[in-house]
């Protein structure tokens, strides 16, 4: 099908100039495009009721015939309404159409059609508001509904579509090897492009869904491994001894199995490997995921090299250059904060030190990627709540020394089979248990009504010395009727309730340096209780907030209910997490009663999966990964399934530049193409 990439939509009958600048605000630049572009729906035509049993509310396809001529009529406002009735056996029916002038030159009086829609009752009986239709002699049929735009209706795309398929060679080049096909029930590509978009049957439609929907993460899993395989080659970092059980020796408390795993998966990357080392240590919030990158750290500068360690904001490089001179006080590492903030002759005398090797081990922010910061031979790069610096940022720390390991930590929660997608460039090793000091945070749902017993709560824990988060989901005012922005909710609550105590409050539209003064001044207790909005949700380690009160919790996806949970347990008291909702629908009170039943944050990510789908994980696209034209990455079947085909193919093949992945290869290309990413030479 390549040669259809490169034919225009111009080339279709009726489909202009015009039209197709339509179609490219779509992202649809050529006929192959076109075939590409699925249905994001579909009506059902296949199932016909009888008028007799419509039922207010329901969406129902119907056979009937037009009884009465279309009546058109102006209304309020300009716009048009038409009208007409029509009847089968059981009875008749009104049909309503607003502002569609041509309806009455589209239906004939008299004529037989299929007429799909929603159906509402009232004092003068049954109607059908803005039905599509069809004429019966098209037969009853799965219809496809598209995404579309101003000028470009659904039906246009489906005619437009159906010219590209009628294009489609007798025999269609299939990307995935025939044997693979069979051996796991895919039908051919020719056949799931036609049932993707005309689907004969419900079967024919799961059918081509599950081809598709399986060569789109095949495609994607190869892709990620061979940027994997490929990205970086031989690292000019040689780490010859592992100091790991020296460095454990130091530490005044003992490292969990879990930590000491993923130490020794590091240094076996290290020390091992002629490529250098490119892992994720992903592990929940209180994990202990620092204590390992100090391990790793100390081998590489026990070996003559430099190593740096980036954090998102100036006050968690601060917080972590504080952790690490702790962890590293009676070693002979050297050891320097770099952060925008620090006066310029001292970023000056640090510069400078880095590049003449008389700093081991530098902490610190974006400063640390400028074009004036260079070292002397940079052997580990270490980045920490990696979803929080995109791939660009990751390279250039990469650039600062040949090929330097790299180390990437996230206490962000993600389903293994998900993470081998979303990071399939890296290794992963998962921290997943917590160290025994760390007591669990009770959870608990509770009603708008209970909120002044919660605050009498949060005065007696502030009375016992504790502090306390409240988190409300929005700061502008009149968003949405019922939720309260942060900075009404922390006025009410400075006025009233607590009058007496100091209460801080941080939100998205806070001036950074002012947020950092903040968060800085509630981790030193100058304010007792902070009211925010998600912004906290990675922040500085406060570990005498002992209670965190969530605002309109059904408005949160798990994950990020978890991670601001996240914000307490961190010291040696109880905390408490309190989710306030009145929302009482099904799906609700299971996410909430999810979050109130765990700690587990992999638990947690693997029913957000299911529930919400991937959107928590993705957010802003900050991963980097292509637009995904059909693949749901909650489908975890369809993850595994994808995953076991790429380990045969590689298995069976060995290399992906075989002669007959030639097909699946230019496949890849074209996906990381359209994410802006390169995968192969």
């Amino acid at each position: 099908m390549p040669s259809l990439y490169k034919k225009p939509i111009t080339d279709l009958k009726g489909f202009g100039a015009k039209r197709a600048e339509l179609f490219e605000k779509l992202g649809v630049h050529s006929v192959g495009e076109l075939l590409n572009f699925y249905p994001r729906a579909y009506e059902d035509w296949t199932s016909v009721e009888k008028i007799e049993n419509l039922q207010d509310g329901g969406t129902y396809c119907i056979k009937a015939v037009l009884g009465t001529p279309v009546s058109d009529a102006r209304v309020r406002g300009g716009m048009i309404l038409s009208k007409a009735s029509v009847y089968d056996e059981t009875g008749a029916i009104r049909l309503v159409w607003f502002n569609n002038r041509y309806i009455s030159q589209m239906l004939v009086y008299g004529g037989k059609y299929f007429f799909f829609g929603k159906i509402t009752i009232d004092n003068y009986g049954a109607q059908m508001v803005s039905p599509t239709f069809a004429s019966v002699a098209k037969g009853a049929m799965i219809h496809p509904i598209y995404r579309t735009t101003a000028g470009l209706v659904s039906k246009h795309i489906s005619m437009a579509v159906e010219q590209s398929l009628k294009l489609l060679p007798e025999t269609v080049n299939d990307p995935i090897p025939g044997q693979f096909r069979q051996k796991y029930g895919l039908c051919d590509l020719k056949q799931a492009l036609y049932d993707i978009h005309f689907p004969k049957s419900r079967e024919a439609l799961e059918n081509a869904r599950k081809r598709l929907v399986t060569e789109e993460l095949l495609v994607l899993n190869l892709g990620m491994r061979s940027m994997k395989e490929h990205s970086r080659g031989v690292s000019g970092v040689q780490i010859i001894t592992d100091c790991s059980a020296e460095f454990e020796t130091l530490l005044p408390f003992k490292l969990t199995n879990a930590q000491k795993r993923a130490i020794a998966d590091c240094i076996a990357d290290v020390t091992q490997k002629r490529a250098p080392m490119n892992r994720l240590i992903q592990g929940d919030v209180g994990s202990g995921k620092t204590a390992v990158a100090a391990s790793v750290c100390y081998t590489v500068a026990k070996n003559g090299f430099q190593a740096a360690f980036m954090a998102p904001t100036e006050i968690l490089a601060r917080q972590h250059f504080e952790t690490f001179k702790k962890l590293l006080a009676n070693t002979d590492i050297r050891l320097a904060l770099l952060t925008g903030s620090i006066k310029d002759s001292e970023k000056k005398r640090v510069r400078a030190a880095l590049s003449e090797g008389e700093i081991d081990l530098v902490i610190g922010t974006h400063a640390l990627i400028t074009d004036k910061t260079e070292f002397y031979n940079l052997g580990l790069a270490v980045t920490d709540e990696q979803h929080r610096f995109g791939v660009a940022q990751r390279a250039k720390l990469l650039g600062k020394g040949e090929n330097p390991h790299l180390m990437v930590m996230s206490a962000t929660p993600i389903p293994r089979t998900l993470g081998l997608i979303i990071f399939g460039d890296l290794d992963i090793s998962v921290i997943d248990e917590l160290p025994p000091s760390r007591k669990p945070v009770k959870t608990v749902q509770r009603g708008s009504a209970d909120r002044k017993k919660i605050y009498q709560f949060i005065k007696s824990e502030i009375a016992a010395g504790r502090q306390a988060y409240i988190v409300c989901p929005l700061i502008e005012e009149g968003e949405l009727d019922g939720v309260v922005s942060a900075e009404e909710y922390a006025a009410e609550l400075m006025l009233r309730d607590f009058s007496d105590i100091p209460v801080a409050v941080v939100h998205g539209k806070t001036k950074p340096d002012e947020k950092e003064r903040i968060m800085a001044d509630f981790a030193a207790n100058k304010y007792s209780l902070l009211v925010a909005t998600t912004v906290i949700e990675v922040g500085v380690d406060v570990p005498n907030a002992s209670v965190m009160v969530i605002e309109n919790a059904e408005r949160f996806g798990l994950s990020q209910l978890h991670q601001l949970r996240g914000r307490v347990g961190r010291g040696r008291f109880q905390s408490y997490c309190i989710l306030i909702s009145d929302m009482r629908n099904p799906l609700t009170t299971e996410r909430l009663r999810v979050m109130c039943s765990t700690n587990d944050g992999f638990k947690i990510a693997d029913e957000d999966l299911k529930m919400r789908g991937p959107g928590d994980f993705f957010g802003e696209r900050q991963h980097g990964l292509p637009q995904m034209a059909i693949a749901d990455f909650a489908d975890t079947k369809s993850l595994e399934l994808s995953q076991k085909i790429a380990d045969d193919i590689l298995f069976t093949y060995k290399d992906l530049r075989n002669d007959e992945l030639r097909l699946l290869k230019a496949e890849i290309d074209r996906l990381f193409a359209r994410g802006g990413q390169n995968t192969m030479n």
